[in-house]
């Protein structure tokens, strides 16, 4: 680890807390229906889309009414992206005359945009148009990352509340979070990325001369180089603050045309974690304890460090293969050193670091690296921040009301140990709640081990591993593990856009966002039915340093439990024959 690295990690850690803090009290004012500074321009908008859409901005629904249309919602927004894929050789602005998408890598990337997961198993740049990949694509970027705040918003009213069944309306929360938080944060960065070179236009692809001729595997010489277009960065800017990840290219944010200068780089790997971090406070806000959100920051932020730096430090390291044949791996003037394979050599060991512990932990899945190139241990850091249930900050909206279930586990455990009544926020935590909880935790692992099994026993899962040994069962379950929890991320020596893999990591996709989304509003229906219970002696403080630690503790522990004898299987033993 060197001083410059340490240096980027701090600077990139203060900068997120000092946007995150008056991010997180705007979205509580939006969350609220409180006057905010953009109400006199949106606030003609958003009447008008009510009026549009038929929708009471005064009525509330319970769990289930909320529930019904989210996933109303989101099956309409699956069957329009997958429309748009099989029909956009009829359709206008496809430039390149791409053809339909076969219906099986059409069904894996509706899925993959309608539940935030940006699972990708083609090539952007030759595969979508420009009308599919605004319309169908970006538009999810938008809605798919506003459903999450939706449901986060509707369960921190439940945490909130007592003694009713309503938590609010989720056409309306998808509205105010589209409108309101989404749309002009994603502008304002869009702009800021052209400024950087990356390309917003609707040119058709241009061939260029090279400056020198590259000859090719058969000798032959390549005199021309195509250069793709599009607009790439409107759909970037929503990539990274939706947590999304989606690139317009196939080399995502390695190629220069989506990430082109250091300082691009920078504000991409921050707005990956901007928004995540800053609904954190916004949870303290809403609750009316601002305590509660700085711990649950304090948690992630305790998780995400070490692991970063850990993975900075395997990165930083070198190969020991390379080692030991006298290849001089130290940084210097002269050299970045470290492990630089699938690294750009622009950004470097810390800034790809950096990225892949942020983009793991945030459910982003956007990469400026190749994680399938990485170090045993780095690579087991990325495994394992998405097999703690993208928690870690996570998702936009789906991260926090994750870790807030064990928020909710950890009270439960503690109070059976010292044998208190467990409570959090003036609620009794009881049977049901134990319940919904446990199949939030116990769904993922059971679906990313379950289906990673599956293509390790049949023979067109094991078709497609093209990396014997180790690594290519780490690539099969990176790849499960990503779908799994909705990051969208890959190791890269997978061929994943198969029928078998664009099928079961669909359904993998699927579980993973609805069937912990709608427990989540059924914890919360409960939660908010409840009478509030004053705190007394025998209430455990949920603010403090010691259930900091407590919560930390309760995660490691599950993801460890759920996920050590497949790690050791994978990067571990990968490691141990790098390095014995």
């Amino acid at each position: 680890m060197t001083g410059n690295g340490t240096v980027q990690i701090v600077f990139f850690l203060v900068a997120l807390i000092a946007l995150g803090l008056p991010l997180g009290a705007f979205m509580a004012r939006v969350y609220k229906q409180e006057r905010t500074f953009l109400d006199p321009i949106l606030g003609p908008v958003e009447r008008f889309l009510y009026r549009l859409a038929g929708i009471d901005a005064a009525k509330e629904m319970d769990w289930k009414g909320n529930a019904i249309a989210l996933l109303v919602f989101n099956a309409l927004g699956f069957l329009v992206v997958y429309g748009l894929q099989r029909l956009q050789h009829l359709l206008p602005l496809n430039p390149q005359a791409f053809g339909a998408v076969s219906p099986d890598s059409s069904f894996n990337t509706a899925v993959s945009f309608a539940s935030n997961t940006n699972w990708q198993g083609y090539g952007g740049e030759t595969t979508m148009s420009y009308l599919t990949q605004m319309l169908g694509l970006t538009v999810q970027n938008f809605v798919s990352a506003a459903t999450g705040m939706a449901v986060l918003a509707l369960f921190v009213r439940g945490l909130a509340r007592h003694s009713t069944k309503l938590l609010g309306n989720f056409w309306i929360d998808l509205t105010r979070s589209t409108l309101y938080i989404l749309l002009p944060l994603a502008f304002v960065f869009a702009v800021g990325l052209v400024s950087q070179g990356v390309v917003q236009n609707f040119a058709a692809y241009k061939t260029v001369t090279l400056v020198e001729p590259v000859v090719d595997a058969n000798g032959v010489a390549n005199l021309t180089q195509t250069l793709p277009m599009g607009p790439a960065a409107s759909q970037i800017a929503i990539k990274q603050l939706g947590t999304n990840g989606g690139g317009f290219f196939n080399t995502n944010s390695a190629h220069p045309y989506e990430n082109p200068t250091p300082l691009s780089n920078f504000f991409e790997m921050l707005a990956i974690l901007l928004i995540p971090a800053g609904l954190c406070f916004t949870f303290g806000i809403m609750v009316k304890d601002t305590r509660q959100g700085w711990a649950v920051f304090a948690a992630m932020a305790a998780i995400m460090v070490p692991l970063l730096l850990l993975a900075a430090w395997s990165e930083q390291g070198g190969n020991p293969v390379l080692a030991s044949q006298g290849i001089d791996q130290t940084a210097s003037p002269n050299q970045p050193g470290g492990n630089m394979e699938g690294k750009e050599v622009r950004l470097g060991v810390t800034n790809s670091a950096i990225w892949a512990v942020a983009t793991t932990a945030a459910s982003n899945g956007s990469v400026n690296s190749m994680h399938d190139s990485f170090m045993p241990i780095g690579g087991a850091v990325t495994l394992f921040m998405m097999q703690l249930g993208e928690v870690v900050f996570g998702g936009v909206g789906s991260g926090l009301y994750g870790m807030l279930v064990f928020v909710i586990i950890a009270v439960f455990v503690a109070g059976l140990l010292v044998g208190r009544t467990p409570e959090y926020l003036g609620h009794k935590i009881e049977a049901f709640e134990i319940k919904m909880a446990s199949l939030l935790i116990l769904i993922m692992p059971l679906t990313v081990l379950g289906l990673t099994a599956l293509a390790l026993l049949s023979e067109a899962g094991r078709a497609t591993i093209f990396n014997p040994g180790a690594h290519g069962f780490s690539e099969v379950l990176y790849a499960f593990t990503s779908m799994g929890n909705n990051n969208g991320s890959a190791f890269a020596g997978l061929g994943a856009n198969t029928p078998f893999y664009n099928s079961w990591g669909g359904i993998a996709m699927l579980i993973s966002r609805y069937w912990l989304a709608v427990p989540t509003l059924a914890l919360a229906g409960s939660l908010a039915g409840k009478r509030f219970t004053p705190q007394g002696d025998g209430t455990l403080p949920t603010h403090t340093a010691l259930f900091v630690g407590w919560l930390i503790a309760i995660v490691i522990l599950v993801g460890a439990l759920n996920f050590l004898p497949a790690l050791a299987l994978g990067p571990i033993v990968e490691h141990l024959h790098l390095t014995l």
